[in-house]
């Protein structure tokens, strides 16, 4: 401790349960006070992108639910339309609507792990129950599409890997009449909780252009009062077909960053519920012979069938000279994918705009002047998952 300026230094992680993965802050502390924080980060980093240019197409799929593993479906299908836009595949519709559900459903269970541990981080116990009983039944309905939880690499380059089941039509439609309900509950426990808003209101205030300028989007942007979302603003995979409402705050803080997340919820379900009262009729998958494998039963039958499996499976297939770059809107914001093709199986480069980066580097001017036992509320407030940040 210096004499002269009483500060002190202290590391907030990476082994801090409250960073929400390795992350390590270092804080300059005056009193409880905080002067100045730097974020430092690359303790998961596993070299995703160096990867990536080692493997198929089709290899990638998996690695890329090691992003956000909070909300897994949503990174499949970002990878999985940067691939077909750059191949030039159409998508069949039931494939489109099969993975908006999916999408939803992880947004849903990503959105679920932050209320628990957000709420948990800050003192209130009881939230994290309620959501992560919830989230069960997500992740029972990915479990009958898939047979994965949280991980599912349901999504296939050109549709999905399986058809659903009748079971599953049958979970999701119980699933959107259990959720309102649900939501009401995580209301009623936190949303007027004077204690919540204590800790939340006025705290983390970011207004919209400088969150902007910190290239910040999804929950975290919208909280600040603009209005983007990629479903809306460059709609995919038939997302105009939905009607859904982008909620967005008024005072750029931590409350209201956590009121439209709460609104996504209802969001979602809408959407959800719009895509299995309507799904379409037909393929699964685009009918592409360089792209698509032969199902098991063509297989059984017919050699050639057996072989383009063999080829497409073992050897992938070739991506075209070119680079694309596609958006979705995930869980935490704009996640993006820029790939490179130069006629080889592997990609020649493939690089992630990871929405959690550009939030961990917003944190210094969220957190300077606070307290220190507001660092943890500002944190959670903008809901990091490192795995998509190192990479």
């Amino acid at each position: 401790m210096s004499t002269q300026t009483r500060t002190m230094l202290l590391n907030m992680g990476p082994h801090h349960p409250a960073t929400h993965g390795v992350l390590r802050l270092e804080l300059e502390l005056e009193g409880e006070t905080v002067l100045r924080a730097q974020p430092h980060v690359g303790y998961l980093h596993r070299g995703f992108e160096k990867m990536a240019e080692y493997k198929t197409a089709q290899q990638i799929i998996p690695l890329t639910d090691r992003l956000d593993y909070a909300a897994a479906s949503v990174n499949n299908l970002g990878f999985c339309l940067t691939v077909e836009k750059l191949l030039g595949i159409e998508v069949p519709k039931r494939a489109q609507y099969l993975r908006v559900i999916m999408a939803e459903l992880s947004r849903i269970m990503g959105h679920q792990l932050w209320l628990g541990t957000h709420a948990l981080d800050i003192g209130a116990m009881t939230p994290i129950f309620y959501a992560f009983a919830d989230r069960e039944l997500a992740m029972d309905i990915t479990e009958e599409a898939s047979g994965y939880r949280l991980t599912p690499s349901y999504l296939r380059i050109g549709g999905v890997s399986q058809d659903i089941t009748s079971e599953f039509v049958r979970k999701v439609r119980e699933y959107v009449q259990k959720m309102p309900k649900a939501i009401d509950g995580y209301h009623q426990l936190l949303t007027e909780n004077p204690i919540w808003m204590k800790r939340t209101k006025g705290i983390g205030v970011i207004d919209a252009d400088t969150a902007l300028n910190y290239g910040l989007t999804g929950p975290s942007l919208r909280g600040s009062g603009v209005a983007y979302d990629v479903r809306k603003s460059v709609p995919y995979s038939s997302y105009s077909d939905f009607d859904f409402q982008i909620p967005i705050g008024e005072d750029g803080d931590s409350y209201d960053r956590y009121l439209v997340r709460m609104e996504e919820f209802t969001q979602s379900v809408r959407i959800i519920e719009q895509a299995i009262e309507n799904l379409p009729s037909g393929s699964i998958m685009a009918d592409n012979p360089w792209t698509t494998s032969p199902d098991l039963e063509a297989v059984s039958q017919n050699v050639d069938d057996l072989i383009r499996r063999f080829k497409i499976s073992c050897q992938g297939f070739a991506l075209p000279r070119g680079e694309t770059y596609h958006a979705v809107e995930g869980a935490k914001g704009e996640l993006g994918f820029y790939l490179v093709g130069n006629g080889d199986t592997h990609p020649y480069r493939l690089k992630i705009r990871s929405p959690c980066y550009y939030l961990v580097s917003a944190l210094p001017y969220l957190i300077e002047g606070h307290m220190i036992a507001d660092v943890i509320t500002l944190i959670g407030s903008i809901d990091i998952v490192l795995g998509e940040v190192d990479r």
